[in-house]
C-alpha cells in the first residue's frame, strides 16, 4: 500500500449527488479495492498511476468544518472512498470529523463496507440527524472475496444489527446489484429485522473495470455471459426496467422502506437542471 499525507484547504465539497448537498472524503483512494468501483475514475484528477486499491492519500486540513455552511443541509461521508478503510484505524480522520459534526444540525449520511464504524458508536449516538448505510450485494462470501477487500458479509450484517440496536438509522445499500447474481430477496429476508431502509443501485460498467468485470463473468459465471453482453454491450435496458418494477412491488407489498437509484444518471441530470 502506497501511503502519502497531503494538505487540503477543507473537507467539505459541493456535491452533484442526487441526495446530498455536500460530500466529505477524508482519503484519496481506498484499500478495499472494489473491482467495480466507479471512484477509480478519480485517478484522472489526482495524478495517481498506481492500480486502484494499492494507494491512499491521507488528507490533512488545519481548518475546522464550517457548521454554518452545512446547517440544515445534507452531507454524505463519503462518496469516492471508504471513510472506514483500514488506514482509519491509525489516522482517525473520520473520527475527528465526527467530533466536529456532533453539534451540527446537518443531515449526515455515512456509507461504508467496514465493521470499523462500530469503534465510533459513542460519537454516532450523539449526532442528531444520522443514517448509516453499509453496502451488501451478495450473501456469497466467495463472490465477495473476488470483488473487494472489505469486511465479510457476516461482519457487515452484524454491524448493521449493532447500529440498529443502538438507535441509529440503518440502511442496507444493495449496491451494485449484479444481474442474475445478487440475491436481493434473500438479502432482505435475512436482514429486515434490523434494517430501517433499503437502497438499490444497479451495476454500471464503464472505463477500465468494464473489461475486467465482463471477463470475470465469462470465466466464473459463463451461464450469464450472454445476458451481460445483452445488458452492457448491446445496452438493452429491459432487464433493469423489469427488475426495478419487481423490487418496487416487492417492497411496497411488504411495507419495506426503500429508495431505488437505478436511474442515477437521470437523477444527477435532474438535480443539475434544478440548480441552474
Amino acid at each position: 500500500m502506497i501511503i502519502k499525507e497531503i494538505s487540503i484547504k477543507e473537507y467539505l465539497t459541493k456535491s452533484n449527488l442526487p441526495a446530498s448537498d455536500y460530500v466529505i472524503n477524508p482519503y484519496v483512494g481506498c484499500p478495499h479495492g472494489c473491482k467495480y468501483c466507479y471512484a477509480s475514475f478519480m485517478k484522472r484528477f489526482t495524478g495517481h498511476k498506481e492500480e486502484w486499491g494499492t494507494f491512499i492519500d491521507i488528507k490533512r486540513s488545519e481548518n475546522k468544518i464550517n457548521l454554518n455552511k452545512i446547517s440544515k443541509k445534507s452531507v454524505f461521508l463519503s462518496s469516492v472512498t471508504d471513510c472506514y478503510n483500514p488506514l482509519e484505524e491509525k489516522y482517525k480522520l473520520t473520527r475527528n470529523i465526527l467530533e466536529q459534526l456532533i453539534n451540527s444540525d446537518c443531515y449526515l449520511s455515512i456509507s461504508t463496507k467496514s465493521k470499523l464504524i462500530l469503534r465510533d458508536i459513542d460519537l454516532l449516538k450523539k449526532i442528531k440527524n444520522l443514517s448509516v448505510s453499509i453496502s451488501i450485494n451478495t450473501l456469497d462470501e466467495d463472490f465477495r472475496k473476488d470483488m473487494d477487500n472489505a469486511s465479510t458479509i457476516e461482519e457487515r450484517l452484524n454491524t448493521l444489527k449493532e447500529l440498529h440496536n443502538n438507535g441509529i438509522h440503518t440502511v442496507l445499500f444493495m449496491s451494485p446489484i449484479f444481474p442474475f447474481i445478487t440475491e436481493w430477496k434473500e438479502i432482505i429476508e435475512k436482514s429486515k429485522d434490523y434494517i430501517d431502509e433499503y437502497w438499490f443501485e444497479n451495476l454500471n460498467l464503464r472505463g477500465q473495470y468494464k473489461t475486467y468485470i465482463m471477463n470475470y463473468i465469462d470465466k466464473k459465471y459463463p451461464q450469464y455471459y450472454e445476458n451481460y453482453i445483452d445488458i452492457y454491450i448491446k445496452n438493452n435496458k429491459k432487464y433493469w426496467s423489469d427488475l426495478a418494477t419487481e423490487i418496487n412491488k416487492y417492497c411496497k407489498d411488504n411495507n419495506i422502506n426503500f429508495i431505488n437509484y437505478f436511474y442515477h444518471e437521470e437523477l444527477v441530470k435532474n438535480k443539475k437542471e434544478k440548480n441552474i
